[in-house]
């Protein structure tokens, strides 16, 4: 099911009708509906993905599907910081009806698809992380079928569980195993997130990984040069972060709140090297879940990480 957005979530305060240098996001941002985007956009396309059916399935906690339009309303009153970066157009959200999650992934595909195919760059705002199903099948559905895909996703987990039907916790299995031209490179594992079972199927798909402890080291050169051959290796890099990633004290409202999580400040740093990648299609952020959230920290780190991801695409 698709919505368009509500224009209401696009509001916050003016310190100018006039002077670009004032103004905000939702200053900016067009709300248009799918059908109304032209060929040969440049800019950014907002797209919600309304489900933690996933996250349901995989025994998680469940709120997430309100996510996408918090996430608007907190993003919209941020300076905008993106001059010369065309169009933001926010073009509404998919809805996961009941239990009919593959026909939601589906429909989240076509869209981010038809974003991509119109030259704008996909920011999906999830929803549970079985938001980044659908959003592969539309990096994959917009590439076709004979370039290489690698996807770099930010995660306290590898999400590779062998469930007996697929949740927020089985993408990136569901994708390795029928699709031979795609990568996946893990930033921010935790042992005690994963067990020994999740680290032999992740050798055994070929997944590339670091470890949350080992991100930082070095000033980050190795997990730098772990981004660059990767990317290397792939015509095109999909990027998504779960925010239970982050440290349960800067994301309590999350799924499944991490105690040793990564610093908010290393997760900035990973997105924003990756989104310059000149090969980077498209971002998602999943997981967040404003019902469990305290006083709106985890929806406004969110907002802030999108903002920050949006400024540094192919900076």
């Amino acid at each position: 099911m698709y919505i368009q957005t509500d224009n209401k979530l696009w509001n916050g305060r003016v310190d100018d009708w006039e002077d670009p240098a004032s103004f905000r996001f939702h200053q900016l941002v067009q709300v248009i509906g799918t059908d109304e985007l032209t060929s040969g956009e440049n800019g950014f396309g907002i797209l919600g993905f309304a489900s933690d059916e996933g996250v349901r399935r995989n025994k998680g906690r469940q709120g997430a599907a309100r996510a996408p339009d918090a996430i608007r309303q907190s993003l919209a009153a941020l300076p905008y910081h993106l001059d010369g970066s065309g169009k933001i157009a926010d073009v509404g959200n998919v809805y996961c009806e009941g239990d009919k999650l593959a026909e939601a992934q589906a429909e989240l595909g076509q869209f981010a698809s038809g974003i991509l195919k119109k030259g704008l760059t996909p920011i999906i705002l999830g929803g549970g992380h079985e938001t980044l199903y659908g959003h592969y099948l539309g990096a994959r559905a917009s590439v076709g079928h004979d370039k290489t895909i690698g996807i770099v996703n930010i995660d306290a987990h590898f999400d590779m569980r062998n469930d007996p039907e697929p949740s927020s916790g089985t993408m990136f299995r569901q994708i390795l195993e029928k699709d031979d031209k795609a990568g996946y490179l893990c930033l921010g594992i935790q042992e005690l997130g994963n067990t020994r079972a999740l680290f032999q199927t992740a050798e055994r798909l070929g997944c590339q990984y670091i470890l949350a402890k080992n991100l930082a080291v070095n000033d980050f050169k190795d997990t730098f040069t772990a981004i660059d051959d990767f990317s290397k290796r792939h015509d095109y890099l999909v990027l998504t972060l779960c925010t239970d990633s982050i440290v349960a004290s800067a994301a309590p409202g999350v799924s499944a709140p991490s105690p040793f999580g990564l610093d908010p400040k290393t997760v900035k740093t990973l997105l924003t090297y990756i989104a310059g990648k000149t090969n980077v299609l498209s971002f998602d952020i999943s997981e967040v879940n404003p019902p469990v959230d305290e006083s709106n920290k985890t929806v406004r780190l969110a907002a802030y990480l999108v903002a920050e991801t949006m400024h540094g695409f192919h900076d």
